[in-house]
């Protein structure tokens, strides 16, 4: 099962929780307080520089005839798409320029170059994802209701399509975003009563969305591959396959970025326990535990909109992204202090761990050594228990550091290395006899 006591999970008084919301609150307070003309200038010429990419993108393509010509083009138009969505429209729509009171960079009136229309996004990433993130069950950005991302989702026949479907959705994620919020009944509420998980909304609703998102996807394809390749002449086929490969750039790219923030090993799933009660330190827990970071320069951060701190981003979803890499340095004082894991890596390395989770939960759980209690993209806090016991939270009599959820991983990897030695040792044997049959227990 997943975590259902964060406080447990990580090992952690009440009174520890709500002093690292304490923290955090005044971290966000000072951040607040320093906003001006610097943040201004950094979310203007961003824009400028995007659509200064973008106008160059097009303009290549009226010789997109010319291979070498298609290929700058395409890349260019890529890159600029890339950093609409990511840096501009994924940051804006989020409130972090609000503050600006810039009608030009307003959450309520921008529209990003994608398919979904931005107002169901913020609807369901803003609310459903930021709010619930991670509970399963709860948020929809767990698998995107297709892929099985967690042993506590029961495995189905389909999910041995794991990795053929994320494929797809990562060649058309845009497509996968815009349509994602139309089956969205999580969280919602109605004359302040909140609505069952998966409950149906009302047929008008579901027309409405509907209409909104085949408006908006009409126009998009329609300016993408109607419109700008007819204004290249004799280019047309050439640009509109150029401007198909683009958007292809800016899916994979986004998909790629934002799955490494929820799905390497470390980033935790939560259960629906005790939501209804969670005080704002245990809302900032979830989001430290259940998000995971890439190490990123200046280029490829920017280029991830600042996403490569998916852990700040999920405490501080409305705070400017330039912001995040300074913010980031306290965070991870803060998860020393309370000696808590702070889940990052490379990038690779984390895009790795992304595919073989989802690779490996394509079979079945019989099939697959770790528990639900102890698998790697999935921990519980049971795992920690002590003669099945809560583990209390202590601190070194020597040094006077605290011993909590970090100092439990690292004492029980070298008695999942032994348990793991065992497993291939009892495998190994179990091959070199053809005729005896393979033990559950000891299943790959």
């Amino acid at each position: 099962m997943a975590i259902s006591d964060i406080k447990e999970f990580a090992h952690l008084t009440e009174a520890d929780v709500e002093a690292i919301g304490a923290e955090l609150d005044a971290i966000r307070r000072e951040v607040e307080s320093s906003l001006g003309a610097r943040d201004a200038r950094y979310i203007h010429n961003t824009i400028r520089f995007q659509r200064a990419l973008e106008l160059v993108g097009r303009a290549v393509l009226v010789g997109s005839k010319r291979r070498g010509l298609w290929w700058l083009g395409a890349a260019t138009l890529g890159l600029a798409k890339i950093v609409e969505n990511m840096e501009i429209g994924h940051n804006v729509m989020h409130g972090q320029w609000d503050w600006m009171n810039d009608p030009e960079v307003h959450s309520s009136v921008w529209e990003w170059d994608n398919v979904g229309a931005s107002a169901h996004w913020k609807q369901q990433h803003n609310y459903t994802h930021h709010k619930y993130t991670n509970i399963v069950g709860m948020d929809d950005d767990v698998g995107y209701s297709l892929l099985r991302v967690t042993r506590d989702i029961p495995w189905k026949p389909m999910n041995i399509g794991n990795v053929f479907f994320n494929a797809l959705l990562c060649a058309g994620f845009e497509w996968g975003v815009g349509m994602q919020h139309l089956h969205l009944a999580s969280g919602m509420v109605k004359d302040g009563v909140k609505l069952p998980f998966k409950e149906g909304i009302k047929l008008p609703e579901i027309q409405k969305r509907l209409g909104e998102f085949r408006h908006k996807a009409v126009r998009q394809v329609v300016k993408d591959y109607v419109l700008f390749p007819a204004l290249t002449g004799k280019a047309f086929r050439s640009t509109l396959t150029a401007n198909a490969t683009a958007n292809l750039i800016r899916n994979v790219w986004a998909n790629a970025v934002i799955f490494c923030g929820h799905f390497p090993d470390g980033a935790e799933k939560f259960t629906t326990a005790d939501v209804e009660n969670e005080t704002k330190g245990q809302w900032y827990l979830r989001q430290m535990l259940g998000s995971a970071n890439f190490n990123a320069g200046r280029v490829l951060g920017f280029l991830s909109g600042h996403l490569s701190h998916q852990i700040e981003h999920h405490i501080f979803p409305d705070i400017p992204s330039n912001h995040y890499h300074e913010i980031q340095q306290r965070v991870r004082a803060l998860c020393e202090k309370y000696d808590l894991p702070y889940t990052t890596g490379s990038f690779a390395k984390q895009y790795f761990l992304t595919w073989r989770t989802i690779a490996k939960l394509s079979l079945p759980d019989r099939f697959l050594r770790a528990t639900v209690e102890n698998a790697p993209e999935t921990s519980s806090e049971l795992r920690f228990r002590v003669d099945g016991e809560r583990a209390k939270p202590t601190t070194d009599p020597v040094t006077g550091v605290r011993r909590g959820l970090k100092t439990a991983y690292g004492a029980a990897r070298p008695v999942w290395s032994r348990a793991l030695r065992t497993v291939r040792g009892r495998v190994g044997r179990a091959a070199a006899r053809p005729a005896a049959p393979l033990a559950e227990d000891s299943a790959l």
